[in-house]
């Protein structure tokens, strides 16, 4: 099938600029993110489990970027004078080894973001049945990614990424991946937001904390869905902005992943101060009610000490019972 849009050798050079823009956005946010699970942390009580997934998600993307540099080298420089086509021919080459290598790693990074995803979703809802459509989901896109990586390492230099016996494992992973994020992100948004309006309707002097939560959630699921809706009508289209779509996917996932960590441990350690804050207020009510006994302001100091502890101890009671926005960065 003939392609359309970008020349090939202008888009492989294109996707790599602007994916090691991204990719530098993604260092600072993953250096955020190591800081926000380390900061004031004993060893035995950092999310070891969190901190290996955003570890692996940085290898992976910078695996890839340093693929997608080395493939442009090869395309432009090294085979630039001696690949029958030229550079344009080199990179539509689905076979080589680095287009290979590179949409492998991808494959991966998308199948351990996703797998977060469906992971957090059960640890807000504590359901099986609610991740049964993300969990399916998501072995779609392993099952459909994996067969799409193994069908282009066997194809011949001639193939198209477009033709017909790729195009359907590639469209099949696309809107598995997409609707596997869209479905798990939207749980978790709708169940905080269930949370927050149940503590702050029980609770109308507690000041709701889970929203800023929902708000990142949405807005990483709308980043990441944008990106992947692009790249895929670019590939229904045949057109070769596919290519640069897909390389831009690869610090996109990982902005993602680390804007919402990084949301979470914020929330946490506001929540943290103000439940201390709280608590300490109590405290030095009940001092001054007892150093004063017989003045006036006793009445005044005991209603305030009442509310005030009942405050206090209303945040406790939520992060005992696991109604608190760390599930998410605790489990």
């Amino acid at each position: 099938m003939t392609s359309s849009g970008i020349p090939f050798d202008a888009g492989a050079l294109m996707a790599t600029v602007l994916e090691g823009i991204l990719y530098g956005f993604s260092v600072l946010m993953f250096m955020g993110t190591i800081w926000s699970l380390t900061y004031k942390q004993h060893v035995r009580d950092i999310n070891r489990p969190i901190a290996i997934v955003a570890i692996l998600l940085f290898l992976l993307s910078t695996a890839h970027i340093v693929v997608s540099i080395i493939r442009v080298e090869d395309g432009l420089v090294k085979y630039r004078d001696t690949y029958p086509g030229g550079p344009a021919a080199f990179f539509a080459d689905v076979a080589q080894e680095t287009y290979v290598i590179k949409h492998a790693l991808y494959v991966l990074h998308t199948l351990l973001a996703d797998g977060m995803v469906v992971y957090r979703c059960y640890v807000v809802w504590q359901s099986i049945r609610v991740i049964i459509l993300p969990g399916l989901l998501w072995c779609s896109v392993a099952v459909t990614g994996t067969i799409a990586v193994y069908s282009v390492s066997q194809s011949e230099s001639t193939t198209s990424v477009f033709s017909k016996n790729l195009a359907t494992y590639i469209m099949a992973y696309f809107v598995s991946t997409m609707a596997a994020n869209v479905s798990g992100s939207g749980l978790m948004a709708y169940r905080i937001w269930v949370i927050e309006r149940n503590i702050t309707t029980t609770r109308a002097s507690t000041r709701g904390t889970l929203m800023p939560i929902v708000r990142v959630l949405v807005d990483a699921a709308i980043l990441y869905s944008v990106t992947l809706l692009t790249a895929l009508i670019c590939f229904l289209c045949s057109n070769n902005g596919e290519f640069v779509m897909v390389d831009l996917l690869m610090p996109i996932i990982s902005i993602t992943f680390y804007m919402v960590l990084i949301r979470i441990a914020m929330n946490k350690h506001r929540g943290y101060l103000s439940t201390s804050t709280g608590r300490t207020t109590v405290r030095t009510a009940q001092s001054n009610s007892q150093e004063y006994p017989m003045t006036p302001l006793e009445t005044h100091i005991s209603k305030f000490t009442r509310s005030g502890s009942t405050s206090a101890d209303g945040m406790g009671s939520e992060h005992k019972s696991g109604q608190s926005p760390t599930w998410i960065l605790a489990e």
